[in-house]
């Protein structure tokens, strides 16, 4: 459902969004990715059903989905780069006190978006890559196991020459917690054919993933485009500034353009405002409040208030 104007929502009414991608998703996928939607929405609201705070909502819808092969690029599924190795980045950030963590580059991590949160809990720093990130998973696995069939094929169709798969199918989570706390948290297997130790926008801070007192964004796209806008701070700055959320987003998106890149962002606020936009050909989101609920594999783009 799309509104005209913002909706705004008590402050103890919990919200959350999700997305899992932006590109051009076929139509044979629409099933897989409106259920794997459904699932990671649905599990991260129970979170805040129980009463938890909106980080641990938004860590538990991102696990889902990176736990969902079949329709996302993050965690197991992740896109593998022209090595035929996964490599994945992930952030999170929590509105309520500043904190973040984020990890890329990282091989051997089954759920790189709670590998960023031990970042955030355990470390002094708030970015670890490569190396230094494989160093603190608990329970490393193979590269392999991260391979499923269908980024094999994938792979194979890239070394000979068929192209790359129409959507980046990154995934990330905003929510507003009872409290009226804000959290987000994105992670990605990163673009198929990538130079291996390439990191796009999903795991830096501001760029792909950004959470304050005010809004809570979490980007999907080109991440070479994102960076270069630092598209999730520039937008809060907006808000900031006193812009409406709906002209706050389509500015990013314009900017992101103007980078050459394509993609799309979730966004919520502490007033309760839920936004999406997306200039590319469709975006996979899903949503959910007290009062309503839905999960889209959008086909126009547009910035769309919920």
């Amino acid at each position: 459902m799309w509104l005209d104007t913002p909706m705004t929502r008590p402050l103890s009414s919990p919200l959350l969004v999700i997305h899992g991608g932006a590109g051009t998703i076929r139509d044979e996928d629409r099933e897989a990715y409106t259920l794997g939607l459904i699932a990671a929405r649905d599990a991260g609201f129970a979170v805040l059903a129980g009463g938890g705070d909106a980080l641990a909502a938004a860590l538990a819808a991102v696990k889902v989905m990176e736990d969902n092969p079949d329709a996302f690029n993050a965690g197991t599924g992740g896109s593998p780069n022209a090595r035929g190795e996964v490599e994945c980045d992930a952030a999170v950030m929590s509105g309520a006190d500043g904190s973040a963590g984020a990890v890329g580059a990282v091989k051997t991590a089954r759920n790189p978006v709670l590998l960023a949160n031990k970042v955030r809990l355990e470390t002094p720093h708030a970015f670890f890559v490569g190396a230094g990130a494989e160093a603190l998973v608990d329970d490393p696995i193979d590269n392999e196991s991260l391979l499923t069939e269908r980024t094999r094929r994938a792979f194979r169709a890239w070394q000979q020459g068929a192209g790359k798969p129409a959507t980046s199918a990154t995934v990330g989570a905003v929510v507003r917690d009872a409290r009226g706390d804000l959290a987000a948290a994105t992670s990605t297997g990163g673009m198929l054919g990538k130079w291996p130790g390439r990191v796009g926008d999903s795991p830096i801070i501001g760029a792909g993933t950004y959470a304050d007192s005010r809004v809570a964004v979490s980007c999907t796209g080109k991440g070479e485009a994102f960076i270069r806008a630092v598209t999730a701070k520039a937008l809060a700055e907006r808000l900031a500034a006193g812009a409406a959320l709906e002209e706050s987003v389509q500015r990013a998106l314009e900017e992101v353009r103007g980078f050459g890149g394509s993609g799309g962002l979730i966004s919520v606020t502490k007033a309760g405002e839920l936004c999406v936009g997306f200039n590319s050909a469709t975006m996979a989101y899903a949503w959910r409040a007290e009062d309503r609920e839905g999960a889209v594999v959008g086909l126009e783009a547009g910035v769309f208030l919920l």
